[in-house]
């Protein structure tokens, strides 16, 4: 909103109180940013980044995830500990509660490790409970990790993991918007959670009650056009009660990893990925990837926009199938597969 109006976050950081108030900001909002600029010296802070080796990425750098900033309140800044790498782009947020019972745990250990093994990178909040689960499931299964703060990314919290965040630097990324040296307030939790959601392809809840926060989570990924999965718990606990309400609610219900996998069309990105360095893509498909996109297409209409023979599309589009260039949706009707469509 503030780079928008006053067309740089230069300009919008020394902007005074009238001018911030221009922008619709109530006087809470003006006030804190009033207190916080008096309290941080950008040349300071991106000193003490430095120092500590901490990437601070600006929302008009090519370095800032593309999909965060599809969302409505991107975080203009965010400070990075770690890598992102283009792999992360399939990734899932799995969250839930503080205290879970055995059940969420094994549940929680299972499902994250099957989705890294699948080469998912799973994003969590480095809380305890289901996130620190969540987390040293995928470091187990040699899988990739991040965690979205709600506190600087040189301040972990809470303290017990600070083991677990430096494996997580070296197999990922610890991210927030918050300042370096900011320690962990209450109201950062809730907002950080826009983050998590905002990465992700979508947020899984495993074990949730009905006040848990990893339900903020999910009520962030349907603003943000994310799905939502949740698995369903006994009825009778009320570990399981936010859970068994998003399924009852919409979410989409999940038994295994397969359930995730099939309905984000992962398994044939993984393949896609995988075929991408070892197959070269040909000119037949190239050709054919032009007139393929997000609706699906008849196999006859791809032979006549093309003008390849029939038997040349139809061996080439089972080959890009293998590869997971393209998807066979039923009755000869094939659309590009969706890292394509991002791409």
């Amino acid at each position: 909103m503030l780079e928008k109006y006053f067309g740089d976050l230069s300009t919008a950081w020394k902007a005074n109180e009238a001018e911030l108030s221009k922008v619709g900001l109530d006087c809470g909002t003006i006030n804190s940013i009033v207190y916080w600029r008096s309290k941080v010296e950008p040349a300071r802070e991106l000193e003490k980044a430095d120092r500590f080796g901490v990437s601070v990425v600006t929302a008009v750098s090519p370095k800032y995830p593309s999909r965060l900033k599809e969302i409505y309140d991107y975080p203009p800044v965010l400070y990075i500990k770690g890598n992102l790498l283009p792999e992360d782009q399939l990734s899932i947020a799995v969250v839930g509660t503080r205290n879970p019972t055995a059940y969420g745990r094994q549940v929680t250990e299972e499902i994250v490790t099957a989705l890294s093994r699948n080469n998912v990178t799973i994003a969590s909040g480095l809380a305890r409970g289901i996130d620190t689960i969540s987390h040293s499931s995928a470091l187990k299964a040699g899988g990739r990790t991040i965690g979205v703060l709600g506190s600087g990314v040189n301040v972990i919290y809470p303290p017990e993991n600070t083991a677990i965040a430096k494996q997580i630097i070296e197999n990922g990324a610890l991210i927030s918007e918050y300042a370096m040296d900011m320690g962990p307030r209450p109201e950062n939790f809730p907002r950080r959670n826009r983050i998590l959601s905002g990465l992700t392809l979508g947020t899984l809840v495993t074990e949730a009650g009905e006040k848990s926060g990893a339900l903020i989570t999910a009520e962030y990924a349907l603003d943000q056009n994310r799905d939502v999965f949740a698995i369903p718990g006994n009825i009778f606990s009320a570990k399981s009660s936010g859970t068994n309400r998003l399924i009852q609610q919409g979410a989409k219900l999940v038994r295994t990893e397969s359930d995730i996998l099939i309905e984000l069309n992962i398994e044939s990105v993984a393949t896609q990925l995988e075929f991408k360095e070892t197959l070269p893509v040909t000119e037949n498909e190239k050709n054919l990837i032009r007139y393929l996109g997000v609706e699906p297409v008849h196999i006859d209409e791809i032979c006549r926009t093309s003008k390849l023979p029939a038997s040349v599309v139809s061996s080439t589009l089972s080959m890009m199938e293998l590869k997971g260039t393209v998807k066979h949706l039923g009755g000869m009707n094939y659309t590009l597969s969706r890292v394509i469509k991002e791409s």
